[in-house]
């Protein structure tokens, strides 16, 4: 059975700063911020929510459906997916416009500066979700705008189960969709950063998110993971990384291994300490799409 991801493609652009930001900016002079970071290391990677999450699942042996949109440079991806053996029926494709681009900059403490070109991630609501019985559960993570909220009343009306990541795309919405949205998911899953500004804006408390899905997952970084379920929380420890050298796409990896894991019916804990395993190997790799595995799922 295969998971349809709904998300961004993207090229991203992975420059690494030796020093650390907390240095360079300083915090009584953010009226005038002028800063410049030299980066000796730059590289150029596949990305994008969609594609980084459709990966990590391939690798664990499942069948992601990426559902998203590239631009008039988009034909390496195209070809990216193919050589994965990642489905593309539900790509498309615009000539108007440049694929999305992520500029990411990473300090020696791991803290990020991202810039974000959307491009054609502004027309992925041009695709939509049909009734799909191949199609066992989705997921929503950060898109356009329309796309994320056209894409969830869509998965209601198929009755395909799926996953609300609003990640980045967080602060797009108000309280009153994001709860909307909360009520349509079956899965909600947020960083704790995230997860803080869900509860603000939508008046909710973790304990009452998790009362209206089957399941609340507020992932904590090098601390693992809180996994919510009717009220109740169980905590879920971080696995160990060989070394850290990269962070980028390490949610990403997570949520893969977390749609392998609902595919096959696990609880939702395991599904967790799976993509706590996932997320390790990782960030011992650079680029959110180098890494493999050194086990076989069970």
């Amino acid at each position: 059975m295969a998971a349809l991801i709904c998300g961004s493609l993207a090229f991203d652009t992975i420059m690494t700063f030796e020093g650390r930001f907390a240095e360079q900016i300083l915090p009584d002079q953010l009226h005038i911020l002028n800063v410049s970071f030299l980066v000796p290391s730059l590289r150029r990677d596949f990305g994008g929510c969609a594609g980084n999450i459709a990966y990590s699942l391939k690798l664990l042996g499942g069948e992601p459906v990426p559902m998203a949109m590239l631009g008039s440079d988009g034909a390496e991806y195209l070809q990216r997916l193919e050589t994965l053996g990642i489905s593309q029926r539900h790509v498309g494709q615009v000539q108007d416009t440049y694929t999305a681009q992520a500029m990411i900059m990473t300090d020696r403490d791991n803290n990020q500066i991202t810039a974000f070109h959307p491009g054609a991630m502004m027309q992925a609501h041009a695709n939509r979700i049909e009734p799909d019985a191949a199609v066992k559960v989705g997921i929503i993570s950060p898109d356009g705008r329309d796309a994320m909220l056209q894409h969830a009343a869509q998965f209601v009306a198929a009755g395909i189960p799926f996953v609300f990541d609003p990640g980045q795309g967080l602060p797009m919405f108000n309280g009153e969709e994001l709860t909307r949205f909360v009520e349509q998911a079956t899965w909600v899953t947020v960083n704790d950063y995230e997860g803080k500004m869900l509860c603000d804006r939508t008046g909710l408390s973790l304990d009452a998110l998790s009362r209206k899905v089957r399941g609340l997952v507020v992932t904590l970084g090098a601390e693992g993971c809180d996994v919510w379920v009717d009220g109740a929380k169980t905590h879920v420890p971080a696995v160990a990384p060989a070394q850290v050298v990269d962070p980028t796409g390490c949610g990403d990896a997570w949520r893969g291994a977390l749609l392998f894991g609902l595919e096959k019916g696990w609880p939702l804990v395991r599904c967790a300490e799976l993509g706590n395993r996932v997320g390790a190997l990782k960030i011992a790799q650079r680029g959110p799409q180098n890494y493999t595995l050194d086990f076989t799922p069970q």
